[in-house]
C-alpha cells in the first residue's frame, strides 16, 4: 500500500496555528514522525480560512522538506495554490487533486510539466456519483483522457470518493466493487486511493471502522489511502492484509520488517 500521511493539514488546530505563526516546530515534528511511521507521501493542506494560502503552501512545503526527504503530496483543488507548492517541491510529488473530469486537461498538463503523479476524483458536471456504474464510467474516462495527454497509468490515482458510513451506509460496499473493477480498466491499472478518515467522520468507533474497511478495500484492489500513519494499529492491519494477500513475504517478524 502507498500510505499518504494526513496529519499536516490546517484543519488541525496545531497545524493551523503553526501556519499562521510561521512556526516550523510542529511541522518538523509531524513530518519526521509520519516519515518514520512509514508514510510514502506527506499530504500538505493549508486548510480553510488562511489569509495567504499561496504563500502559506510554499512555506509549508519548504519547512516539511527541511525535516525529511519523504515525498510531498500537495493537497488543494485550487490551481494557484497547487502551482505555488510545486514551484518549491523537490523530488517526486503527488498532486491531490483534480476535482472533476471537466478540468482534467489542465491538471494533467500540470502533472506532466512537473513530472508528478495525479489524484483524480470521480466527479463531473453531474456531481458525485451515487452508484457503481457511474463511478466506473468516470474512472475509465479519466484514465483514457490522461493517457491521451501523455500520462502513464502508474502516475494516475483514481479516488472514487468515500462517503461517511453514517451518511449513506450503502456507499462503502459500492466502493469495494468499484475498486475491484477499476483494476481491469488498463494494463497496468491506475492506482486506487481513498481518504479513509472520511468513512468514519462523525462516528464513535473511528479507529475500528477505519481498520476494518482498510483491510476490506485492500483485498478489493485499493492500493493507496490518505490515512493517519501514526495509528500503529491501522498501519499494522494494512501490513498484515498485504502479507495475507501474498504481497509481502511472511516471517515471524513481518511487522518489524515492514516498519523497518
Amino acid at each position: 500500500m502507498i500510505p499518504v500521511a494526513e496529519r499536516i493539514n490546517g484543519m488541525f488546530s496545531d497545524v493551523k496555528k503553526a501556519i499562521k505563526d510561521r512556526d516550523p516546530t510542529t511541522i518538523h515534528q509531524l513530518a519526521r514522525s509520519q516519515a518514520e511511521a512509514g508514510a510514502a507521501y506527506l499530504d500538505l493542506n493549508v486548510g480553510p480560512g488562511i489569509a495567504d494560502p499561496v504563500e502559506s503552501m510554499q512555506w509549508l512545503v519548504t519547512e516539511t522538506q527541511k525535516a525529511t526527504d519523504t515525498p510531498i503530496s500537495i493537497d488543494s483543488q485550487k490551481m494557484e495554490i497547487m502551482k505555488a507548492g510545486l514551484e518549491v517541491a523537490k523530488g517526486p510529488v503527488l498532486i491531490n487533486s483534480c476535482k472533476s473530469l471537466e478540468v482534467l486537461d489542465e491538471w494533467a498538463a500540470l502533472a506532466l510539466e512537473y513530472d508528478a503523479s495525479l489524484v483524480c476524483l470521480t466527479i463531473d458536471k453531474r456531481g458525485i456519483p451515487q452508484d457503481v456504474d457511474t463511478r466506473l464510467e468516470l474512472a475509465a474516462a479519466i484514465v483514457g483522457t490522461a493517457i491521451e495527454k501523455g500520462m502513464e497509468t502508474t502516475k494516475i490515482f483514481i479516488d472514487p470518493i468515500l462517503f461517511p458510513v453514517n451518511v449513506d451506509q450503502k456507499q462503502p460496499n459500492y466502493l469495494l466493487e468499484v475498486c475491484r473493477q477499476i483494476t481491469f480498466i488498463s494494463d497496468p491499472p491506475p492506482h486506487i486511493i481513498c481518504g479513509l478518515s472520511n468513512l468514519s467522520q462523525g462516528t464513535k468507533e473511528r479507529g475500528l471502522i477505519n481498520r476494518a474497511y482498510l483491510t476490506m478495500s485492500l483485498a478489493a484492489g485499493l492500493d493507496s489511502a490518505v490515512i493517519d500513519v501514526l495509528d500503529k494499529d491501522l498501519m499494522d492491519a494494512a501490513i498484515t492484509t498485504e502479507m495475507l494477500l501474498n504481497k509481502q513475504i511472511y516471517s515471524d517478524a513481518f511487522l518489524k520488517a515492514a516498519h523497518g
